[in-house]
């Protein structure tokens, strides 16, 4: 009995994972100008620099502002992924106890 839980919750993780790996997130700083795209496993699969941007800004202000990028895009990416998550779990419980625990 146990066992085939296990594989079955081993088979459902491996799922949610590809399924978090196609979820995609972004934020962006300074207004647009940088834009940082990432998929819900927290891995950053894109970044964008407008050039005019790059023109009027320094290295301290741009290195500044790409933390700001990321870090918001990986904050959104760990949210999806925690959201995910809880719905996999509450399609585990049997029927009725979805609210077991505070879920």
């Amino acid at each position: 009995m146990f066992g085939n839980m296990l594989g079955d919750m081993e088979e459902r993780q491996k799922a949610l994972k590809e399924q978090l790996s196609q979820i995609k997130v972004s934020s962006d700083a300074a207004n647009g100008a940088i834009k940082v795209e990432a998929n819900a496993t927290r891995i950053i699969t894109n970044i964008q620099i407008d050039p005019t941007f790059l023109k009027d800004s320094d290295a301290e202000e741009l290195e500044d502002l790409l933390m700001v990028a990321i870090n918001r895009t990986i904050a959104l990416a760990a949210e999806t992924e925690a959201a995910e998550t809880q719905k996999l779990i509450q399609d585990m419980l049997p029927p009725g106890m979805g609210n077991l625990f505070g879920m």
